[in-house]
C-alpha cells in the first residue's frame, strides 16, 4: 500500500490549534476523505435493497493488519495513532484504578470499538454539534475534546468532574460546555434527546447536527424505534451511530434480533440513509461518518451508521465474559485488535519507526501519569452539596404579593377553567416567540385538542410552533427534553398524553428529565411543561379516570401543580411556562367547563408562586387539606357541615411539589384537627405524606388522629353506579370530618 498523500487541508494543522489540556490533535481528515467516501462508501442508503447493502460490507478479512488510508495525509495518520494509543492506555488505567480500589467503580472498556469511536469524536464539531455518548464512549469523548484530566476526574468521581461533579456513575463522560451531553444509564433513551435537539436545529434553521451513539442492544428498546420514526418522519439532522459488538452484556445479538446486522431492521424507514462500516477501522469509520454528516446537513433526513465492532473485554468490571465466551472465540477476536493492527501498519508502511512509536507511547504514558496525579489530588464533592441544583429558580416562588392584588369580580367577564388555560397559553406564546407546543390531536385543522384547551393556537402560531405528535408518549416527552437543549430561552409545552391514564409509556423520559438538572450540576435544565387531563367524574372508566398526582409528586426535580379555579390556572400556568425547569400541570378534566370554577380574568402580571396554598374557607373546628376535584367535593360537603354547626377551614394546596406545609401547619395548630382529602387511591396517596408531616410537626397540638379520605383502592369502573361507589364523594368528606370531631 502506498503512503497517504499530503493534502492542503491537513488535519495535523488543525491538530496544532487543538493541542493542550492533554488532548491529541487531528479533528478532521484530509479533504479527499469526503470525496473518497462517495467512491468507496461501505454501504448504500435510502430504499436500495438489503442485498445491495450486504454486498457493500467493508469488514476486512480476519487477521488483516492493513487499513485503507488512501486520502489521509501522514500527519493525520500519525496523530490518530497517538490518540488511539492514548485512549487505550487510559482505558487500562481505569481498570487499574479499580484493582487498586481507588475509583472508577464502574468501568465499561471500549477496546474493539476504537475505529468508530475515534471517527465519531473527529466528526463532532466541538461547541457546535450535539453529541450524545453512551457509557462505553471513552475514546469518543477524548477525540471530541475532553482532556485526559477531565476523563480521570470523571472516573474518580471528583468535584471538578465536568460531567456533573461526581453525581453520576463513573465512565459516563460529558462536557456540556462544548455540547457533549450528559446522558444517563438508561441505555438508548438519549436517542430521543438527540432527535429533540435535531428538531430544534431544523426549526431554528441551524447548520448543526445531533449525533447519538449507542450499542446494538438498545436498538431493541421501544423508545429507540420512536426516535427513528420521528427523525424519519420530520427528516431531522441526526446521525444514529450503532456500535455493534454482538453482545448485550452476556446476551448474544442472535438472541436479540433476527437481523444480526441491526441496521437491517430499519430498512423500511423513508428518508433514512443507512451506512454499514467496519468499526475497527478508523478510516472506514470516518468515511462513513463524513458521508452521514453530509447527508443529514443536506436536509435529506437522518442517517444510521452501523459499525461492526468487537468487545475485546467483558461488558464491564462486574461482568466476566469467560462465562459465556469460549477461549478460542476470545483469542480469535483479540487477533483483530484495531490498535495492534494500526501499529503494525505504521511499521510495515514505514510511516513510523519503532523508535518513533516508542516516543509517542512514552509521551502518552507520562501524560496520563501527570493527569492522574492532578486528578487524585483534586477534592471530592462536599457531601452537603447534594442540596444544590435540585430545581432551578422559578420566576415567582414563595411570594404572594401579586395574588393579594387579585379580587374576583362576579359581575365581570368570566373565564371557565378551560378558557383560563387556553388564554394563558396563547398570551405566553405571544410573549415568547421561542415557545412550542406538541402532542396528540393538538394541531388538526379545526379540531385542536380533544378538550379544546389549545383551541386557536394553531391558527395564530402556525404549524411550525404548534404541531401533532405520533401516538408515542415517550417520544413526546423525550423530544421535549432534547429540544430544550438548543437554547435556554426555549419553552416547550406538551400534552404528555391525551389522558393522564396513557402517560405511563412516557415515565422513562419523565424520570430522566427530573434528574437532569441535578445530575449535570445545573448545566442543563429541561425547560418544559407537561399538561395532563386528569381524574374522574366523567364516566371514563379504567383508562380515562386515573390520577397520577402522587406518582409525580414522589419524585424530586419536578414541580407538580393542580389548580381548581380559573385564576389559579392562569397564575400557575404563567409561572410554569416562564420558569426554568420541569413542571407537571395537572388539569382535572371534570372542571374544564364546571361553572363553580369560573372567575374573572386576572391582570397581566398575575402569577401564583409554586408551593403556596390558599385558604378557601376560614374555620376553627377542623382543617381540611385538599385540591383539584376533591376540593369541589369538599365545597359541597361544606354546606352540610355548616348546617351541623361545624366550622371547617378548607385549604386548597394547588401545588403538590413543593407543597405549602407552613400554611397547613399554622391552620392545624389553630383548629387542632386535620382531615386530608384527595381523589386518587388512599393507599400510597399524597394524603399519607401530608398526614405524616402534620403528625410530626403538630403532634402536641392535635386532639385527634389526622384522618385521610380518598377514593377506594380499586380501579375506576365504567358504569355510573360503579364510578360513584369507587370515586370520592361529598358524603365521604362529611363522614370523615364528623368522625374526626367525635374522637
Amino acid at each position: 500500500m502506498a503512503k497517504a498523500k499530503a493534502t492542503g487541508d491537513s488535519a495535523a494543522s488543525k491538530a496544532a490549534d487543538n493541542q493542550g489540556n492533554g488532548q491529541q490533535g487531528g479533528r478532521n481528515g484530509a479533504k479527499e476523505a469526503t470525496a473518497a467516501s462517495k467512491r468507496r462508501s461501505s454501504s448504500e442508503g435510502g430504499r436500495k435493497s438489503v442485498a445491495g447493502r450486504r454486498r457493500s460490507s467493508s469488514k476486512p478479512p480476519a487477521g488483516s493488519k492493513h487499513f485503507d488510508t488512501n486520502g489521509f495525509d501522514r500527519d493525520t495518520i500519525v496523530d490518530w495513532y497517538s490518540l488511539l494509543h492514548l485512549g487505550r492506555r487510559l482505558d487500562q488505567k481505569a481498570a487499574l484504578y479499580l484493582k487498586m480500589a481507588k475509583g472508577w467503580s464502574y468501568h465499561a472498556p471500549y477496546a474493539g470499538h476504537d475505529g468508530i469511536q475515534l471517527a465519531v469524536g473527529k466528526t463532532f464539531r466541538s461547541g457546535k454539534d450535539f453529541l450524545f455518548p453512551y457509557y462505553r464512549d471513552m475514546l469518543t469523548c477524548l477525540a471530541a475534546g475532553l482532556s485526559v484530566d477531565e476523563l480521570i476526574l470523571n472516573g474518580l468521581s471528583k468535584d471538578a468532574d465536568v460531567a456533573g461533579g461526581g453525581r453520576h456513575m463513573s465512565n459516563h463522560f460529558a462536557k456540556p460546555s462544548i455540547r457533549v451531553q450528559n446522558g444517563s444509564s438508561c441505555t438508548g433513551n438519549h436517542s430521543l434527546h438527540a432527535v429533540g435537539v435535531a428538531r430544534a436545529i431544523k426549526k431554528f434553521k441551524g447548520d448543526e447536527c445531533a449525533i447519538y451513539s449507542g450499542g446494538e442492544s438498545a436498538c431493541s428498546e421501544g423508545y429507540f424505534y420512536e426516535a427513528i420514526n420521528t427523525a424519519s418522519l420530520e427528516k431531522l439532522p441526526v446521525i444514529f451511530v450503532i456500535q455493534n459488538n454482538k453482545y448485550g452484556i452476556s446476551v448474544p445479538v442472535t438472541e436479540q434480533t433476527a437481523n444480526t446486522r441491526v441496521s437491517d431492521n430499519f430498512v423500511g424507514f423513508k428518508h433514512f440513509k443507512i451506512i454499514n462500516c467496519d468499526g475497527l477501522d478508523p478510516f472506514a469509520s470516518y468515511r462513513a461518518m463524513e458521508e452521514a454528516r453530509e447527508y443529514v446537513l443536506s436536509g435529506a433526513g437522518p442517517a444510521f451508521v452501523h459499525a461492526d465492532c468487537e468487545r475485546l473485554g467483558s461488558h464491564s468490571n462486574s461482568d466476566n465474559h469467560e462465562l459465556y465466551r469460549t477461549a478460542e472465540e476470545i483469542e480469535e477476536m483479540r487477533s483483530r485488535d484495531p490498535l495492534d493492527r494500526y501499529r503494525a501498519m505504521l511499521l510495515e508502511e514505514k510511516i513510523l519507526t519503532e523508535e518513533e512509536l516508542g516516543a509517542i507511547e512514552e509521551g502518552n504514558k507520562q501524560l496520563i501519569f501527570e493527569a492522574a496525579d492532578r486528578a487524585e489530588a483534586s477534592p471530592d464533592p462536599d457531601p452537603e452539596s447534594y442540596k444544590l441544583f435540585l430545581m432551578p429558580d422559578a420566576v415567582v416562588e414563595y411570594d404572594d404579593t401579586t395574588e393579594q392584588s387579585y379580587r374576583h369580580d362576579p359581575d365581570g367577564e368570566l373565564l371557565t377553567f378551560r378558557e383560563a388555560i387556553n388564554q394563558t397559553l396563547i398570551e405566553e406564546f405571544r410573549r415568547n416567540p421561542h415557545s412550542y407546543l406538541w402532542g396528540q390531536d393538538v394541531a388538526s385543522k379545526k379540531k385542536q385538542g380533544i378538550f379544546n384547551v389549545v383551541k386557536g393556537m394553531l391558527d395564530e402560531f402556525g404549524n411550525e410552533r404548534i404541531f401533532n405528535s405520533p401516538i408515542a408518549e415517550d417520544s413526546i416527552v423525550g423530544t421535549a427534553n432534547g429540544f430544550c437543549r438548543y437554547r435556554d430561552d426555549i419553552r416547550v409545552v406538551v400534552e404528555g398524553a391525551e389522558f393522564a391514564d396513557y402517560f405511563w409509556p412516557a415515565m422513562e423520559a419523565f424520570i430522566e428529565s427530573t434528574h437532569d438538572y441535578w445530575r449535570t450540576k445545573g448545566q442543563f435544565s429541561p425547560n418544559f411543561v407537561i399538561r395532563l387531563a386528569s381524574g374522574g367524574y366523567i364516566q371514563g372508566g379504567l383508562y380515562h379516570s386515573q390520577n397520577l398526582d402522587a406518582v409525580f409528586a414522589h419524585l424530586p426535580g419536578v414541580r407538580v401543580v393542580c389548580p381548581a379555579y380559573a385564576s389559579d390556572a392562569v397564575g400557575l400556568m404563567r409561572n410554569a411556562v416562564r420558569s426554568r425547569g420541569l413542571t407537571v400541570f395537572v388539569e382535572p378534566k371534570a372542571l374544564y367547563n364546571y361553572r363553580p370554577t369560573s372567575e374573572s380574568k386576572p391582570a397581566d402580571d398575575f402569577i401564583i408562586p409554586f408551593g403556596k396554598a390558599k385558604i378557601r374557607n376560614e374555620g376553627s373546628d377542623v382543617t381540611v387539606v385538599t385540591y383539584g376535584n376533591a376540593l369541589h367535593k369538599t365545597n359541597l360537603a361544606l354546606r352540610q357541615l355548616k348546617k351541623d354547626g361545624i366550622s371547617a377551614e378548607v385549604i386548597d394546596l394547588r401545588s403538590l411539589r413543593p407543597w405549602d406545609s407552613q400554611t397547613v401547619f399554622a391552620s392545624v395548630k389553630k383548629t387542632n384537627r386535620a382531615v386530608v382529602v384527595h381523589e386518587h387511591f388512599l393507599t400510597g396517596g399524597i394524603g399519607g405524606e401530608i398526614a405524616s408531616s402534620i403528625s410530626e410537626a403538630c403532634f402536641d397540638f392535635l386532639d385527634a388522629p389526622v384522618a385521610r379520605v380518598a377514593s377506594k383502592d380499586c380501579h375506576v369502573g365504567f358504569a355510573k353506579g360503579l364510578e360513584n361507589a369507587i370515586l370520592l364523594q361529598e358524603s365521604d368528606v362529611v363522614e370523615a370530618v364528623r368522625k374526626t370531631l367525635r374522637y
